[in-house]
């Protein structure tokens, strides 16, 4: 399958091809079809993952460490950084890799 680069913005979820790109975007990927459809499922999760969090977040004697809506949140952003970095560019990863998202031993 041929690759073609997307940019990315984590925030928003969006995934943009060069032609669609507004400037708004944190990554530069390149990847298949079938790796932009799990990446898009993947923010799918995200989103869904924050609003359990922000019901939660009502709840006021519940810690975050000890929550699992927020491991949930936390879990599947980890997994989008560590695709990001594995389709990144050179730059895209190196960007990933200072911000300390990943376990060190993924970021060597």
């Amino acid at each position: 399958m041929e690759k073609k680069t997307y940019y990315i913005a984590v925030g928003s979820g969006e995934m943009q091809e060069p032609e669609e790109a507004t400037g708004n975007f944190e990554f530069e990927i390149q990847a298949t079809e079938e790796e932009v459809d799990k990446l898009q499922d993947m923010f799918e999760e995200l989103a869904m993952n924050e609003e359990d969090t922000a019901v939660r977040a009502t709840i006021q004697y519940r810690e975050y460490r000890s929550d699992k809506e927020n491991d949930a949140h936390d879990g599947n952003l980890t997994e989008i950084y560590r695709m990001l970095h594995e389709l990144g560019t050179p730059d895209t990863r190196k960007h990933i890799e200072a911000m300390n998202v990943l376990p060190r031993h993924e970021r060597l």
